[in-house]
């Protein structure tokens, strides 16, 4: 019964909309909105089997009474995914952005929904939005609004849009990003919930459309932009939400080399710094987050690293580690891993930070937050590696991060495994007689001995581990560990790898354990 009267409905309406009679068009509507109310998907699919699809940009008049139903039918049908590229294919885009011009509130909100839709999540449709001028008219459109309702309308069709990247640099080309601009520098004193509203979805949208490279760096026009210096002064604004959006867009400013030493050459660190210090007691989770990632990323070029550490990011950053939060503890540690890498200095400052160190082993345990688990077992190790101190590995031992280390060996990740190894052979190099308990006790021997057996273990895995072997045979019990295992089979076997630094280390490493033997 209920496809036979949607069948005779849809049939109507192909009849109605070429004569254009109204009344009878009006009733055939309301039967298909009363259809998708009771059964969605199967009204759906039959509108698209009867080909009604490709009779609705006529209907969408401006002047018809009609739009506001037709704008509505679309909206519904374009809620099922398999019914989004159908609605870019029959033509409806263009007749849908046109009405976004209309004076009547109930087209707006039906065509607003309707062109929501079908760009929902669906790359596809996406895709097909790339090649319409909908980016030009949108932001001609916000230009134009002057109420609250209609740009927060035209926000929601454009949020889902701009994650496209080449809807993003369309938006940005168009003049999106002054429009927002001037959103903010008009809301951003406001105590109004809709000025609250709006400078929060004005600067998210702004934060995604730094997400694209090519419209992040027409954007940043190598430090000069003026869209860039903007974004700057949100930083030391009084408004939480304008300092999360500024430290974000730094963020992603801060994604290659250039852009990072041009910003931290031109002051931004101290900006974010002062920032940060301003959280440490009124502490809003999500500026912190924000902030240290951009101070994570600003201290990946090498030259940044010292420039960084003089301006005092470690110490600012350091006033967080009492943070239950674990993305502020994840930021954090990946914060400090980035400023010590190569600097052996501030490597060796931070590794006899024992309070620091503490923290380390006891985030080392923390199992329900993998992230933050590998970023400590990181730090640690590449506080050894980077300082090469015996006080470091000294504090290490002392605050028990050994057998997180001898734990790390054994990571999934080839990167950590290896990180892991080098960091135990600087242990065993610089104080064996101190770390000889812990390496027993966290069965380092069997370790190394399953890591040298495994046909998977990567070439500078087996490596290290052979080198750690040779570097803890002067320990008495280690070295009886080692007879007991036979390790003389493995490593001999390990004679004939393709990798010529592995068989050389073998070689070696055979002449050791057999002298000693």
């Amino acid at each position: 019964m209920f496809s036979d009267n949607l069948s005779e409905a849809l049939e109507k309406l192909k009849l109605a909309s070429t004569d254009s009679a109204t009344d009878s068009v009006e009733s055939c509507l309301d039967c298909l909105l009363k259809a998708l109310a009771k059964n969605h998907t199967e009204a759906s699919m039959k509108i698209q089997e009867m080909g009604v699809l490709p009779l609705l940009p006529t209907l969408l008049n401006p002047q018809s009474s009609c739009t506001p139903k037709v704008a509505n039918i679309i909206a519904e049908v374009a809620k099922n995914e398999f019914m989004r590229s159908p609605c870019v294919e029959a033509g409806l885009i263009p007749p849908l952005i046109q009405l976004l011009n209309s004076t009547d509130q109930e087209v707006l909100l039906q065509t607003g929904r309707a062109l929501g839709n079908i760009c929902y999540d669906s790359q596809s449709s996406k895709e097909q939005f790339a090649s319409t001028n909908i980016a030009e008219e949108l932001v001609r459109l916000f230009q134009k609004q002057t109420e609250h309702e209609k740009k927060e309308m035209i926000f929601e069709v454009l949020a889902p849009l701009a994650e496209n990247d080449v809807i993003k640099l369309q938006l940005v080309e168009a003049g999106l990003v002054e429009c927002l601009l001037e959103v903010v520098a008009q809301t951003v004193d406001g105590e109004r919930e809709e000025d609250i509203a709006q400078l929060k979805t004005a600067s998210d949208l702004m934060v995604l459309l730094l997400l694209g490279d090519e419209s992040m760096q027409k954007l940043f026009e190598g430090g000069k932009g003026s869209v860039f210096q903007r974004v700057l002064s949100w930083i030391p604004s009084h408004n939480h939400q304008l300092q999360l959006a500024g430290a974000l867009a730094i963020a992603n400013f801060a994604r290659n080399d250039g852009n990072c030493i041009h910003m931290v050459d031109t002051g931004i660190v101290q900006k974010l710094l002062e920032l940060l210090d301003r959280h440490v007691e009124e502490g809003n989770v999500t500026v912190q987050h924000a902030a240290l990632s951009a101070l994570r990323n600003l201290a990946i070029p090498v030259v940044n690293k010292s420039k960084m550490l003089s301006a005092g990011v470690a110490d600012v950053v350091l006033k967080f580690l009492q943070s239950e939060m674990p993305p502020v503890q994840f930021k954090l540690l990946g914060t400090l891993r980035m400023l010590i890498d190569t600097q052996a200095e501030a490597a060796d400052q931070l590794g006899t930070n024992g309070k620091l160190v503490e923290r380390l082993v006891e985030w080392c345990e923390a199992k329900d937050h993998a992230g933050v688990m590998g970023e400590s077992n990181r730090l640690l190790s590449a506080l050894i590696r980077h300082s090469k101190s015996k006080e470091v590995v000294r504090t290490v031992i002392q605050g028990g991060g050994v057998k997180h280390l001898v734990t790390m060996a054994t990571s999934e990740h080839m990167i950590m495994q290896n990180e892991a190894l080098v960091a135990l052979g600087l242990i065993a190099g610089l104080d064996l007689g101190k770390s000889e308990k812990d390496f027993v006790g966290a069965s380092l021997v069997s370790v190394l001995h399953k890591l040298l057996s495994d046909e998977r273990s990567a070439p500078e895995i087996k490596y290290n581990s052979m080198i750690l072997i040779c570097a803890v045979m002067g320990s008495e019990p280690l070295h009886k560990e080692v007879q007991s295992l036979a390790f003389i089979d493995v490593v001999s076997k390990l004679r004939a790898h393709e990798n010529k630094t592995v068989s050389h280390q073998a070689s070696l490493t055979e002449q050791r354990l057999t002298a000693q033997s």
